[in-house]
């Protein structure tokens, strides 16, 4: 039982960071804070908020928006003060390793897989979408069979065929952002930097124009009366919409995978977690606030909500349809990059400590990058986006960020008393207090999820526990130690 539970030292943790790991140190603060909002602004944005707005909170969907990113910055404070003491690219894994032992830290970086791979699937179906709807705009059609999954969950009716092929578009995107990465972190955080700025322009284009034509009366009732169904509006649909949407929220916890790419991550890492929290949640709450109140909150469960509300508003901001299409293509393709970033990394964290097969671990010779797990991901990715729907991803992506972070600020509060003494060049503020929060928040949001999500979950945790059993967990390096130590 001992084994299940060891922890890996700081002093090693430490060690690895500072010593050659063959990665390149090429980003700096500003590279960090744009791969945050790249990561964060995207389907939460441009789909999720009139979904969210339409089903469970109606105008109070503003507040779910206040709720999750409160959540989020209670979290973020605890990566940051992680991400500035062990700047290392393993992010919560790496975290729960040195604090709750390792049979926690496979449990979180499995959690972390479902996290990612399925995060960057997701955000492709997404961009499939609004490329097939640009393209269309300019009398371009792509066949449905071409373009959609083959494959749809109904509730009630569980999987059914569509007679589609393949969502190529979808497949395309994660192929080409995946070769992307593999050429150079550099190559690619300036290729992101162009896209955020492009995103965050149209976005104030959106709010900026939007104001002036918003009516009040779209807002009233502000919290829609409860039907009867946890969930459905009132109070309850606050906390499910704050659920639902959180998926907007999950890019920050990336960044911390980039730790050990950064050039001075004790000081910028803290930085770009915060900084780029606060920038999206202002936006999100603005764009949601705006979108509300020019459309009718019944009217926007569709999936371009930013497009119909400027439809809404008349002739006179038809212009700027365009460019929201745009910006949607621009805000999620730098999505599913930073998510395609992050999960390679978790792996080459993993790959180091034997908890996965060491070609995981592997570095380009010539690019410096991990090209083999980048490889294995985009991979998987193309084909999970290409046969699968994006409602079944979405959440199964929410809930994994929830578990993600609870065990994150759960960690900094065991950390705290177990290591008072390690240098921290950013510490978490009011601990216990602030990691309590981020806990009950998170916890809270995933309890308002749907049950299915979590025997989702259950089934996907219960496939990692086999893989730790009869593989991790006798290849683990320290496993090898502490034998080594026991033959002595």
């Amino acid at each position: 039982m001992n084994q299940l539970f060891r922890r890996k030292s700081i002093d090693v943790l430490l060690h690895e960071a500072n010593n050659d790991s063959g990665l390149k140190r090429e980003l700096t603060a500003r590279n960090l804070i744009a791969l945050g909002i790249g990561a964060i602004i995207g389907t939460g944005i441009f789909v999720l908020t009139g979904t969210a707005a339409a089903n469970y909170a109606g105008p109070a969907i503003i507040l779910s928006f206040i709720l999750s990113g409160i959540g989020c910055v209670f979290a973020g404070l605890c990566y940051a003060e992680f991400a500035s003491m062990i700047p290392i690219s393993g992010s919560a894994y790496t975290y729960a390793y040195a604090t709750l032992g390792e049979f926690v830290a496979w449990i979180i970086g499995w959690d972390l897989i479902l996290e990612y791979l399925f995060a960057s699937s997701t955000v492709a179906v997404g961009w499939s979408g609004y490329f097939v709807s640009f393209l269309k705009d300019f009398g371009i059609v792509i066949p449905e069979k071409l373009c959609s999954a083959p494959f749809d969950h109904i509730a009630g009716q569980g999987w059914v065929l569509t007679g589609s092929l393949m969502n190529f578009p979808a497949v395309a995107l994660v192929l080409m952002i995946s070769a992307l990465l593999i050429i150079g972190i550099k190559e690619s955080s300036r290729i992101n930097n162009i896209i955020v700025f492009i995103k965050i322009v149209v976005i104030l284009l959106f709010i900026g124009f939007g104001l002036s034509f918003i009516n009040t009366e779209n807002w009233v009732p502000f919290i829609p009366e409860n039907t009867g169904k946890f969930g459905s509006y009132g109070i309850s649909g606050i906390f499910t919409g704050a659920g639902v949407i959180f998926f907007a929220y999950i890019g920050f916890d990336a960044l911390s995978t980039a730790a050990q790419e950064a050039k001075n991550p004790s000081r910028d890492m803290p930085r770009s977690i915060l900084g780029s929290l606060a920038v999206c949640t202002v936006l999100y709450v603005a764009v949601a606030a705006v979108m509300t109140g020019i459309v009718n909150y019944k009217d926007l469960n569709v999936s371009a909500p930013m497009a119909v509300a400027i439809d809404s508003a008349g002739k006179s901001l038809l212009w700027l349809r365009p460019l929201i299409k745009i910006g949607a293509l621009a805000g999620l393709t730098s999505v599913v990059l930073v998510m395609l970033m992050g999960q390679p990394r978790i792996f080459f964290s993993m790959a180091k400590d034997g908890l996965l097969p060491a070609s995981f671990a592997k570095v380009h010779p010539k690019f410096k990058t991990p090209y083999v797990p980048t490889i294995i991901t985009g991979l998987f990715s193309a084909l999970i986006a290409g046969v699968l729907p994006i409602g079944l991803l979405g959440e199964l992506v929410s809930i994994g960020t929830l578990l993600a972070f609870v065990i994150v600020c759960f960690s900094i509060i065991i950390l705290r008393k177990s290591n008072p003494d390690i240098p921290r060049p950013f510490k978490t503020p009011f601990v216990p207090w602030v990691p309590i929060a981020g806990i009950v928040i998170c916890l809270s949001q995933m309890i308002a999820l749907p049950f299915d999500t979590w025997m989702r979950l259950f089934i996907w945790m219960a496939l990692g526990l086999l893989i730790y059993i009869f593989y991790s967990k006798r290849n683990s390096k320290l496993s090898t130690q502490y034998d080594s130590n026991k033959k002595k």
